[in-house]
């Protein structure tokens, strides 16, 4: 019998090409293949570069690119302590339902507790039920009272 090996890491600078494969990947899945500008020397720079702005996790199974976390530092004035906010939680198609995004979770959620963070962040697509399924059997709770704004570029 084959044991399958997960294996979750941090992201080095080779795996910039598979980051922004990913993230096209999960933009498509998302129908929003269509707002993905990023080129793969502005994620070097912003996870790697002087000023480190996110963080990556990257997930292989057997050796395999199965999956990847992209977050950030946040922080909460009610708190009054920092946060982590998950931008991106992706696990490929053909390795779904093997544990690979709890797993990823799991090691977020872990830096959080070692860097003394009061809250795990992340947001979802109203019409994603099964993650939105898969986030509540962890105990994870919408806040359905708040809605996102933002404000792009273009307008500031």
């Amino acid at each position: 019998m084959l044991t399958e090996k997960l294996e979750i890491r941090r992201a080095e600078k080779s795996d910039i090409p598979n980051i922004l494969m990913m993230i096209k990947e999960l933009a498509d899945y998302e129908k929003l293949l269509h707002e993905v500008v990023t080129t793969e020397k502005h994620l070097e720079k912003v996870i790697f570069g002087e000023q480190k702005f996110v963080e990556v996790l990257i997930a292989e199974l057997n050796g395999v690119l199965a999956g990847q976390t992209i977050f950030f530092h946040n922080f909460s004035t009610f708190l009054g302590r920092p946060g982590l906010y998950i931008e991106d939680l992706y696990v490929r198609p053909e390795f779904r339902g093997k544990g690979i995004g709890k797993a990823l979770l799991n090691e977020v959620i872990k830096l959080a507790k070692q860097r003394n963070c009061g809250r795990v962040e992340w947001v979802v697509l109203d019409w994603n039920q099964p993650a939105i399924d898969f986030y509540k059997s962890i105990g994870a709770k919408p806040l359905e009272e708040w809605t996102i704004f933002r404000l792009s570029e273009d307008k500031f």
